[in-house]
């Protein structure tokens, strides 16, 4: 049977050095591979066992790393295995087929989301004129399709993410905070319409899924098991639908899970 696993990236499969949560003993911390190098330093790793385990299941199964990063940040990350032939990325907004974007899909996508909500421009503004420079270190525009802010979660104002929610779901957009970043995401830009493309044009008959974020959430619900680890949004929030598996691992050591048991679903 063709089996298929679209997996998120950041602290679901590799974990930046703050997301690590590497809480035994220092004498039994697991070895790491680093897996992104960003400006000569390196910035994400998993562990030398999920390495391996992700090498086994490019040899089992369709791996499809589904991300929300733009394609740029997600050629900077060197995954152990094959290179996968499918990618998502900017959360459905492009699909690399061998590293090239596929430009039909991307434009099918941009006419939907010029019809069903509003301009890009309008978020930003608001995003822009409601935050406050005290907190927020960056404004960024990704791949032209979404706006994120990088922020001091120390310093953000609890109520501000959810009246920008409340604010952006009247215009069709969704909200998520994850680590220092405030994604405000169209709500037609889906990883899960992506991955529903991707299953279609590889035939798989099985597709199998992890996520972390609220943004995971559709992606999760669109395969026929999934899984989420004991940290993020998902877990925070208590979120559950039947085939998701809430896992209690959390931090890197939650990747390492993720994979054995995407293997053992391939199996």
């Amino acid at each position: 049977m063709a089996v298929m696993v679209a997996s998120d990236l950041d602290r679901t499969l590799i974990y930046s050095s703050a997301a690590l949560a590497l809480t035994m003993p220092d004498a039994r911390a697991p070895r790491l591979l680093c897996v992104e190098v960003h400006e000569a330093r390196p910035l994400s790793y998993m562990t030398e066992t999920a390495g391996q385990l992700l090498t086994d299941l490019g040899d089992a199964a369709v791996f499809v790393p589904t991300t929300t990063r733009t394609r740029k940040q997600y050629q900077r990350i060197n995954l152990p295995g094959p290179a996968p032939s499918y990618a998502i990325c900017a959360n459905g907004g492009h699909i690399l087929v061998d590293g090239v974007t596929d430009h039909e899909w991307h434009a099918s996508v941009t006419a939907r989301l010029a019809d069903e909500c509003a301009s890009l421009d309008e978020v930003r503004e608001y995003m822009e004129a409601t935050s406050d420079p005290s907190w927020v270190r960056k404004v960024r525009v990704a791949e032209d399709l979404f706006a994120y802010l990088v922020v001091e979660r120390e310093l953000l104002p609890e109520d501000w993410v959810k009246e920008l929610a409340v604010w952006a779901e009247n215009r069709g957009w969704t909200v998520s905070l994850q680590g220092r970043k405030i994604y405000a995401v169209p709500k037609p830009l889906t990883k899960s319409a992506a991955v529903r493309e991707v299953a279609r044009r590889t035939g798989a008959e099985l597709v199998l899924a992890a996520g972390d974020s609220l943004l995971d959430a559709d992606l999760l619900l669109a395969a026929d098991r999934g899984w989420r680890p004991g940290h993020g949004e998902l877990a925070d929030t208590g979120w559950a639908a039947p085939g998701i598996t809430a896992l209690p691992e959390r931090g890197v050591a939650a990747g390492e899970r993720i994979l054995r048991e995407f293997l053992a679903g391939c199996r």
